[in-house]
């Protein structure tokens, strides 16, 4: 049996040959322990030490567990827009109340963001592993009952609660682990996975099989199931006393650790990028269906399928090119990777022939794929360790208010102007996210390799 390193006092490693003479409490008194080991910084000849995917060993089913947890979420997530010309159809709506699809999640996002920190240190990871796939689980057992419409646009708000829970937990948690880019690319990559079948699976239930649009949640009552088994008994150990412990206040601020986020500049540049990141992720995968459909004059099927070609592009780029960010580097990386997508999305928006904007729409899911986890990334490297949960998780869940509202946006435009509104307002959004993404603070090189350099064996 292998027995997993107890976070010792504040998740650091003492230099020299000594740490046999560091001793765990043994009086019983954890919090006693927890609330002075929060207020004191870490000593001078302290080493941060770098957890790695599977290392402790019980990390590789945590990290599996994340993993198929970020499929349910990319199940949920790209099934709006597959589901939208169904719902239209099934409830006699017009693009502006079916886009309240879209942008009722964005008050489950807005909750998670403020709260994600507060269940970290009240019941740690556990905590997040067993309220985020339960909220997962109540939403897709109502939709599968197809409730009145307002009931629908109500349920998202919980689904969008369990995504802004977990996703900003995982990614906070995997972005701090030694080769980042790669485990963190591979995390989205299986988000998109999740989204490249959800348009595949509603498509074909619906066109092929003639089936209901609920039928779709059916499944997901069972995907939904299987992550909260999943998560909740990988994490179950993982208790608010050790999150404290593995991530120290590393300042003399004595207000709340969401506080001292919101107070630095980096959270808001980072949330503003993921804004305009997700918001354009979301509208594209979100409206492709009904954009090839209604003006590029293609089948349903052939128009559920460019928008699988967009997920499968993504996950192709997450998996493969964060390989390519680790080497080159998160800033001039993604700055390549925004110049290329902005260069696709002209092409999309430009050439009127469907074959072009179905490759084209792939090529721009591939490129756009890695500039998620390489934001993730270098947030990680830019704040302090112990605002990463706070920070990141308020700039992801905050961020996937922008995968709600620009979405919507498209289909209240899109409602007066036509749905080819959206090629202008994608391109808006890549060059507002260039801009910010250009404008982030520059990191020392030493400062790249931290995560690296402390991942290495000792002896």
């Amino acid at each position: 049996m292998e027995l997993e390193p107890y976070p010792l006092g504040t998740g650091y490693v003492i230099d020299g040959n000594d740490s046999h003479n560091i001793k765990t409490p043994v009086d019983g008194n954890v919090h006693g322990h927890e609330e002075i080991r929060e207020n004191l910084s870490p000593p001078s000849t302290a080493a941060n030490v770098v957890q790695q995917w599977n290392h402790p060993r019980s990390n590789m089913w945590r990290v599996f567990a994340a993993f198929f947890s970020m499929v349910v979420s990319g199940l949920n997530d790209a099934s709006y827009g597959a589901l939208i010309p169904y719902l239209e159809s099934y409830y006699g709506l017009t693009y502006t109340v079916v886009s309240l699809a879209f942008l009722s999640p964005f008050a489950g996002y807005t909750i998670a963001s403020l709260i994600n920190n507060t269940v970290h240190m009240k019941f740690g990871q556990r905590g997040i592993s067993i309220l985020g796939p339960a909220c997962h689980l109540l939403t897709y057992l109502v939709l599968s009952f197809h409730p009145p419409y307002p009931v629908v646009v109500l349920v998202f708000v919980s689904a969008g609660f369990g995504n802004g829970l977990t996703d900003a937990a995982w990614c906070a948690w995997i972005g701090n682990m030694a080769n980042a880019n790669k485990v963190l690319g591979i995390l989205q990559a299986f988000y998109s996975l999740g989204a490249t079948f959800s348009p595949l699976i509603a498509t074909t239930m619906i066109t092929k099989a003639g089936l209901p649009w609920y039928y779709f949640y059916y499944m997901m009552v069972g995907v939904s199931v299987i992550e909260f088994g999943t998560c909740t008994w990988s994490f179950w150990h993982k208790t608010s006393v050790q999150f404290r412990l593995e991530n120290p206040r590393e300042s003399d601020n004595k207000g709340g650790r969401t506080r001292e986020a919101l107070s630095n500049k980096v959270t808001w540049m980072c949330s503003f990028f993921f804004i305009g990141y997700m918001g354009a992720e979301v509208a594209l995968g979100g409206w492709i269906v009904t954009f090839m459909i209604r003006v590029r004059s293609a089948t349903p099927f052939s128009s559920g399928i460019s928008a699988v070609g967009f997920w499968a592009g993504m996950t192709v780029g997450r998996a493969i090119l964060g390989f390519v960010t680790e080497h080159f580097g998160e800033r001039l990386s993604v700055t390549v990777y925004l110049i290329i997508a902005m260069c696709l999305e002209l092409i999309f928006w430009l050439v009127p022939q469907f074959i072009v904007s179905a490759i084209a729409v792939a090529l721009l899911g591939c490129f756009l794929g890695p500039l998620f986890p390489a934001g993730i990334v270098m947030s990680t490297k830019i704040l302090p360790r112990h605002l990463h949960v706070s920070a990141i998780g308020f700039a992801t869940a905050f961020g996937g208010g922008g995968g709600a509202v620009f979405p919507f946006a498209v289909g209240a435009i899109a409602q007066a102007k036509g749905v080819q509104v959206l090629q202008p307002i994608i391109l808006a959004l890549l060059v507002v996210i260039s801009a910010v993404w250009l404008m982030l603070p520059r990191i020392k090189k030493r400062e790249e390799n931290r995560q690296e350099e402390a991942s290495l064996p000792t002896s």
